[in-house]
């Protein structure tokens, strides 16, 4: 199947280990640049999973992975507007691939997170240690989350594109012009 269109509808589906149901959500592909697929998140879209509902309260970006090797390629990335909760927030999972308009993921607890104020963490690190053990991630599963986690944090303390501000916001300007009368 031919890669979407700019404008195009796609869905994003994220699972956690063993196939149980995640993050779910509609968005718009934007196009494509050496970082990997920008998906335009409209402020009001509404993400679910079991037992939750999230409405983005602003523009977001979601950034999946240029093809490539897998090493290093297991996260999600999603890069909020002016006004946000946090400016960056980057799901660990398994290497996303596209399934003609959907991105699937699995979920691998960890995150790397940017708050407004510039501060860097990691997140969750407890729950993918109970993960890890209760659901039997298998070790090069493991093993592939901790580098993508390292290679992440690394790259958001460093401010390296495309966690430098200036890869994200001629994308946010792109959904904003989609999102125009």
């Amino acid at each position: 199947m031919a890669p979407p269109n700019p404008g195009d509808a796609v869905r994003v589906v994220m699972t956690k280990w063993g196939d149980r149901p995640h993050w779910e959500f509609d968005c718009r592909f934007l196009g494509s640049d050496d970082h990997g697929d920008w998906l335009g998140i409209a402020a009001g879209t509404t993400m679910t999973r079991p037992g939750a509902t999230y409405v983005a309260g602003t523009n977001q970006l979601g950034l999946v992975p240029a093809p490539g090797p897998d090493v290093g390629r297991g996260w999600l990335a999603t890069f909020h507007d002016a006004g946000g909760p946090l400016r960056v927030y980057v799901d660990i999972t398994s290497p996303p691939v596209w399934d003609g308009a959907v991105v699937r993921a699995i979920d691998l607890d960890l995150d790397v997170l940017c708050g407004p104020t510039g501060r860097v963490w990691i997140d969750d690190e407890d729950e993918f240690a109970d993960h890890r053990a209760r659901f039997g991630y298998p070790d090069d599963v493991s093993r592939g989350a901790m580098r993508s986690c390292d290679l992440v944090h690394a790259q958001v303390l460093d401010r390296r594109p495309p966690y430098d501000g200036d890869s994200a916001a001629a994308w946010l300007a792109r959904l904003g012009d989609l999102l125009a009368p």
